[in-house]
């Protein structure tokens, strides 16, 4: 599988939080790894919202950071350039997505039109998720809305 990561599902890899463990088994299973350039601003702003938010205690932000940090030449990391940017504004109209959301959907559909090969994108944004599988990608989890329904219906 070649998977595509949002910073939605990409946190989930350092922070212990619903979706942890599956987001782990899906990159494990994975034989290449991507996400966009962006992702690496999005996860530290991310990460030191929690912090700030006392979500996450500092040093747990911080350890969380570094080791996101240590594994960021490990990504395929999918260049943000004018074309694609182009194509998230048409996106972001389509599919009525946040700037950052229309970026990863197209980076993603980028990424699979440049290998020729099926790419999953990963995320845990619901208009994102049904976004991407109308685009043609496949889409991790399997069954997103279900997941946040039984998540919610924890707390």
């Amino acid at each position: 599988m070649i998977l595509y990561l949002d910073a939605s599902a990409a946190v989930k890899r350092y922070v212990t939080e619903p979706g942890t463990a599956e987001v782990r088994q899906v990159i494990e299973a994975s034989s290449m790894v991507g996400t966009g350039l962006i992702s690496r601003a999005e996860i530290a702003a991310a990460l030191a919202k929690a912090a700030r938010m006392d979500v996450l205690l500092p040093d747990e932000a911080e350890a969380a950071l570094e080791a996101f940090r240590v594994e960021w030449p490990d990504f395929i990391r999918i260049q943000i350039t004018e074309a694609l940017v182009a194509r998230a504004d048409s996106l972001a109209w389509q599919h009525g997505l946040r700037g950052y959301d229309a970026v990863h959907l197209a980076a993603a559909l980028a990424w699979q039109e440049g290998m020729g090969e099926p790419v999953t994108l990963a995320t845990f944004d619901r208009r994102l998720w049904e976004s991407a599988r109308q685009s043609g990608l496949f889409v991790f989890p399997d069954d997103l809305p279900a997941m946040l329904a039984a998540w919610s219906s924890v707390r």
